[in-house]
């Protein structure tokens, strides 16, 4: 009993460092150059995007939905998935995230982030001219259905008969679950939770931060993060559900990192639900 009690403060005080959350400073800090800069093969945010185009395209994920959890104010981890899926759904915890979110998808030109330069990048990725990002965007906002609130530490972290019963083909997570936790364990049972809402045999494309125990969330807005290393991100995923496809690392070179987070590596996880 103690125990779950320590558990549910640990959340508790995990939800109230992010009321002071600030997507426009998040935004500024981690994708903007030199984290996200195109013309640089070794920078971060291209590295991303190739991890999931690669993902994506060989054949093996597919079907009608998938679920973003825990998207923050960004969208770069759905650019290749808009091409597979016919319906995106994006979630997270925060209104002010899921209000920047909305301000992209009505296209009102009132967004904290220019994601042009994203959208190009991603075409290319595809064999595509990077002129046709507006193309791109457009499939984007087509096929993003709905926008909604996600608790992770719950044991149904979406709202009841929000999927299809059969649940989500693919699930995409970035930042998210590392940074919402405030333990090994609890990214543990988080993990666990969102895969509930995974159809069995869907595929999970797991994005997150190596040997992090701190971000700025804004200025001064210091927010703590579990520290995971390659074992811990394997085992976790062995234990919530899920059969490992593929584990890849990105080391951070001294100038991505840049005095807004302790990080000092990146992974991505291709696994399946069992």
């Amino acid at each position: 009993m103690m125990e779950e009690k320590g558990e549910k403060n640990g959340v508790a005080a995990m939800a109230a460092c992010y009321q002071k959350f600030d997507p426009v400073a998040y935004l500024q800090y981690n994708y903007t150059p030199p984290r996200a800069d195109f013309t640089r093969k070794d920078s971060i945010v291209p590295w991303k995007l190739a991890c999931l185009h690669r993902a994506l395209n060989e054949g093996d994920v597919s079907g009608e939905l998938l679920v973003d959890i825990g998207s923050g104010p960004t969208l770069y981890q759905l650019m290749s998935g808009c091409e597979v899926f016919n319906k995106v759904i994006l979630t997270d915890f925060l209104e002010v995230n899921r209000q920047e979110l909305r301000r992209w998808l009505q296209d009102e030109g009132k967004c904290s982030l220019d994601w042009t330069p994203y959208l190009e990048h991603v075409c290319k990725l595809e064999g595509r001219r990077p002129s046709a990002w507006p193309e791109k965007a457009a499939k984007l906002r087509q096929v993003i259905v709905d926008i909604l609130p996600i608790d992770v530490h719950c044991s149904q972290p979406l709202a009841p008969d929000t999927l299809p019963s059969a649940g989500a083909d693919c699930l995409v997570s970035c930042f998210c679950l590392e940074s919402v936790s405030p333990d090994l364990p609890a990214f543990t049972r988080a993990l666990g939770n969102i895969q509930k809402l995974l159809r069995p045999g869907g595929h999970l494309l797991l994005i997150g931060a190596l040997g992090e125990s701190y971000y700025f969330g804004g200025p001064g807005v210091r927010i703590p993060v579990v520290p995971l290393n390659e074992a811990q991100v394997c085992t976790s995923l062995k234990e919530s559900g899920y059969t490992l496809i593929r584990l890849e690392v990105y080391t951070l070179s001294q100038d991505m990192r840049v005095g807004v987070d302790d990080v000092t590596g990146v992974f991505f996880a291709k696994a399946k639900r069992d």
